[in-house]
């Protein structure tokens, strides 16, 4: 694999990192953080993910219950709203070349959910 960095080609080539991307980059939509949650249980880089993005997920619906306070709650769902698909789409760039990216601020609060 000419060209690839040796950092992919060992993630890539990792049988638990292949067998849980696809299920760990859909945890990344929204409230289907849940499936490699139940489908992957035990493998460790789809509940790494799985964690982080339940952790989005949670936010996502704390900004949509503050967008029911007139003018500010809109405020902070739309800024919520775009900070979160960032993260969202960096984290399923991240599953795809079979890193482990800890995501700021939301990591620490991850790491501390035990399945």
């Amino acid at each position: 694999m000419a060209g690839i960095p040796d950092n992919l080609k060992s993630a890539s080539q990792d049988p638990e990192v292949r067998d849980a991307q696809f299920f760990a980059a859909v945890g990344y939509l929204s409230f289907l953080c849940f499936v490699p949650l139940v489908l992957k249980k035990g493998n460790s880089f789809a509940e790494f993910h799985a964690k982080q993005a339940l952790v989005l997920f949670i936010l996502e619906v704390g900004a949509c219950i503050l967008k029911l306070i007139p003018v500010l709650g809109d405020l902070i769902f739309t800024a919520a709203f775009v900070v979160f698909g960032i993260l969202s789409l960096i984290g399923i760039t991240k599953v795809l070349t079979g890193e482990k990216w800890e995501m700021p601020v939301i990591s620490d609060t991850a790491n501390r959910i035990q399945l």
